[in-house]
């Protein structure tokens, strides 16, 4: 069974995951460990729990969910894992760094490019992969469907969803994207998402400003 634990880190407030299950494997999803104190807190979490990081998942290439991806890299000997159509969003990293006045480090580059229909398998558990773009061009959730749950990125919040405003986000790809690969896994699926709180498919359906019934 796959447990899932949150951070919250950096000036974003970016939610970084990991989901680990009995055999001790994990993978950590989209490390926005900003600075030292950060990077122990995520490196001491593995420890504590004697996990053993096994793939570098990034849902999207946005500064706020990449700014660790050197630091599990080194530590865990891991490439990061993204989808090709968001190669260019990582590599501007640097540039995005400069632009908002942040120190940044270069992220790696991918060990392995990600997409519709892929599975992530570590330990005894599996993630389906969804491409889910219009926040950014290469935008992918992670699906657990036995256990009905969505690791979303920046794709749908609580309440709220991506912002479409940055370079290669489109506001209809996103909620086309919504409506079309979210929504029907079903209204028991909980989201587990890039910032904020935690939600469920059919609370957003129902009461999503953007893409609920009202919309």
């Amino acid at each position: 069974m796959i447990q899932v634990h949150s951070f919250t880190f950096g000036p974003f407030q970016e939610n970084t995951y990991v989901l680990s299950d009995e055999t001790k494997e994990c993978v950590i999803i989209d490390p926005g460990c900003y600075d030292r104190s950060e990077r122990a807190q995520l490196a001491g979490y593995i420890s504590e729990k004697k996990l053993r990081p096994v793939r570098l998942l990034n849902t999207h290439g946005h500064i706020d969910h990449v700014f660790g991806n050197k630091f599990i890299s080194e530590s865990y000997q891991l490439g990061p894992e993204i989808h090709k159509k968001d190669l260019g969003v990582l590599d501007s990293l640097m540039q995005v760094a400069q632009l908002y006045g942040l120190q940044a480090e270069p992220s790696p580059a991918p060990s392995a490019f990600l997409d519709e229909g892929d599975t992530v398998a570590f330990g005894r558990s599996a993630l389906d992969v969804l491409f889910a773009p219009g926040h950014s061009p290469g935008s992918i959730c992670f699906v657990s469907r036995p256990q009905k749950f969505v690791i979303g990125g920046d794709v749908l919040f609580y309440g709220s969803i991506g912002r479409t405003d940055l370079p290669g986000g489109d506001y209809d790809t996103l909620i086309g994207s919504i409506r079309t690969r979210l929504f029907p896994l079903g209204d028991d699926f909980t989201v587990y998402s890039g910032h904020g709180p935690e939600t469920t498919i059919g609370f957003e359906r129902k009461h999503n400003p953007f893409v609920g019934e009202g919309a």
